[in-house]
């Protein structure tokens, strides 16, 4: 992952990886020739004079002193006077501005080449997931899931018609470079208001935009585009998908919002209608990436949703890209009681059908010792790491403390340490396959 980068402030514009050095030279052979074409205009009497001005001083200063004095001076004079026009063009007036130029430039540059990356999930898990991994590479697709039909985004899906903007709203925040002011923006709750009580303010937005543009996705690209998020997001698919839970006892359970309320085990998932459509640009996104990450989040409600979408999980199951599946640290009452690493492996499988669906697994192997009282309360407990089992199931363990310190004692995914890893990851398997040479 990208650190944050410290330079001297006139040398930063020589570091590698912003592509400017070359331009530099060429406005340099520029100055050159039409000062050259300038003085041949005037009879290059001032060439004679000059040259005879610099032997004279030869005379008395060693030669490779004086022309190191001369390079030097003429080079300072040079990049100052084109930082100072860059920055007067761009309106940036103060040495703090330029420093904060630098940086974006190199960080853009570099990003730009990093890993083509999708993240297929849902809900809070993948939000937490894009914070991290945008630090890595602004080629990112995540795939979000349509399901949601509960809270403000059940709401806006039943009386507007559209699909659900929860999820899509959490990771356009994540992705948004101020994440924190867009995440308070797009996070504001309406307290009071007829119709207006209980919505985000996020959601609202998104609604919008899709009435200006006409559909959820010319929506989504426009918000991105307002919020310069890095990277983009992109709905599963554009038919209005319910998700459907079939229980071990014979239940049928209607409605993502539902399904952990029912408390059984789920036998199966389904959607209405059967036969959802894939977006265009998530088959395109799937087969051009280098690397597949699949959760964290709802095992049942966030990532399988989308893998249910036939032809998603039929391109990601033929993709040569490496694909991991980011496990849950804690148990999900009402969707994932009593499973361990291999029970989230199996319902990936048997819903994706093949288990080619994921090359590895990315397991959290720390917990704090005074593990907050509020999991057992809840029925919420450590997901067990069964490594024999996932291993006999011909699928990599990747363990890593995953998630962020706390004295409280709670459980949650660190962004960064995750993504640390995934591309820890993601580099030792392209070396060992000889992709880096």
């Amino acid at each position: 992952m990208l650190k944050k980068i410290k330079i001297p402030k006139q040398a930063g514009w020589l570091i590698p990886g912003l592509q400017v050095k070359r331009w530099f030279a060429l406005i340099l052979l520029g100055t050159i020739l039409m000062t050259i074409g300038i003085l041949i205009l005037f009879d290059i009497k001032p060439v004679y004079y000059t040259m005879q001005f610099i032997s004279e001083i030869a005379n008395k200063i060693s030669t490779e002193w004086l022309a190191f004095g001369i390079v030097m001076i003429g080079a300072a004079i040079f990049f100052k006077g084109w930082q100072k026009t860059n920055l007067s063009i761009m309106d940036i007036d103060d040495d703090r501005n330029n420093d904060i130029l630098l940086e974006n430039l190199y960080r853009r540059r570099k990003l730009n080449r990093g890993p083509r990356i999708v993240a297929i999930g849902g809900g809070t898990g993948l939000s937490m997931l894009l914070s991290g991994v945008k630090n890595i590479t602004n080629n990112l697709t995540a795939v979000v899931t349509v399901g949601d039909d509960g809270g403000s985004s059940g709401r806006l899906r039943e009386t507007m018609g559209i699909l659900p903007p929860g999820d899509i709203r959490h990771c356009i925040t994540a992705l948004a470079d101020d994440e924190d002011l867009v995440n308070k923006l797009f996070k504001y709750r309406f307290k009071t208001g007829e119709g207006l009580e209980g919505h985000s303010f996020g959601n609202l937005f998104i609604t919008a935009l899709c009435a200006i543009t006409g559909d959820m996705v010319s929506a989504v690209k426009a918000s991105s585009n307002v919020l310069s998020i890095r990277g983009r997001v992109l709905p599963a698919t554009l038919d209005d998908m319910k998700l459907v839970a079939e229980m071990e006892d014979g239940r049928i359970i209607h409605g993502e919002s539902a399904i952990p309320e029912a408390h059984g085990k789920i036998k199966r998932l389904y959607t209405e209608p059967a036969n959802c459509k894939a977006l265009d640009d998530v088959i395109q996104a799937i087969r051009n990436a280098e690397l597949i990450i699949l959760g964290p989040g709802s095992l049942y409600t966030s990532v399988i949703p989308n893998l249910l979408v036939k032809q998603i999980s039929e391109e990601v199951i033929k993709s040569k890209a490496k694909k991991i599946y980011v496990c849950n640290i804690m148990t999900q009452p009402g969707e994932t009681d009593n499973y361990k690493v291999s029970d989230h492996l199996k319902a990936l499988i048997k819903h994706a059908g093949s288990n080619k669906i994921v090359d590895a697994v990315l397991v959290n192997d720390y917990l704090p010792e005074n593990l907050a009282d509020k999991y057992q309360k809840a029925n919420s407990y450590p997901v067990k790491l069964d490594a024999q089992e996932v291993k006999s199931m011909g699928i990599k363990i990747v363990a890593k403390k995953l998630i962020e310190d706390s004295k409280e004692g709670l459980v949650r995914h660190s962004s960064h340490r995750v993504a640390r890893a995934l591309y820890y990851w993601f580099r030792k398997t392209q070396k060992k396959s000889g992709f880096f040479k």
